[in-house]
């Protein structure tokens, strides 16, 4: 009898931390789309240190990509070739469909702040800084690897028509370290 109620809460034991486990690991039901169901993104977060964009709407995320930065990508961009990739709060400027990357999307840097700090120094504190997909001599879906840009933020091509299609001129980009 003794026996009989130790297999039974063996089992029963056994059964909860199965479920357990499977609840932590087991197959997740994807978040919905929610960039289908918007037509437009606000809000663009680029979170250096994660290699993450996150865009929402009203403050709710609609996506989150990975992303590539410059080749030198620790501290705010201070000049020319400098492989930084700015920080700070900057707008979406201007779109260009025919760049030498898939799609790009404009930041207006250098800020008014930014060339006078150059000015001081006697540097150039660089220019054309996108949100870009990959180069146009990449064929198809390939997405380079590591930080690659010269002070950009790249992201593969599908994610890049995405973004394009919800990002309007004018849409606020915060680049944090």
């Amino acid at each position: 009898m003794l026996r009989r109620g130790l297999i039974l809460v063996s089992v029963a034991l056994i059964a909860i931390l199965g479920w357990g486990l499977w609840r932590s690991y087991g197959p997740r039901t994807p978040p919905p789309d929610l960039a289908a169901q918007v037509d437009r993104v606000d809000r663009i977060l680029i979170e250096k240190s994660a290699r993450r964009l996150t865009a929402s709407r009203m403050g709710q995320t609609v996506l989150e990509f990975d992303i590539a930065l410059g080749f030198a990508p620790v501290g705010d961009k201070a000049r020319e070739g400098d492989g930084k990739t700015p920080e700070g709060l900057f707008k979406v400027d201007r779109r260009n469909q025919n760049s030498g990357y898939h799609l790009s999307l404009g930041l207006n840097y250098p800020r008014a702040k930014d060339i006078a700090r150059a000015a001081e120094a006697g540097i150039d504190p660089g220019s054309d800084i996108f949100i870009h997909g990959q180069p146009n001599t990449l064929a198809g879906a390939l997405v380079l690897p590591g930080d690659w840009t010269a002070g950009c933020i790249a992201i593969s091509d599908t994610e890049m028509e995405t973004l394009w299609r919800l990002v309007d001129l004018g849409t606020e980009v915060e680049i944090r370290p």
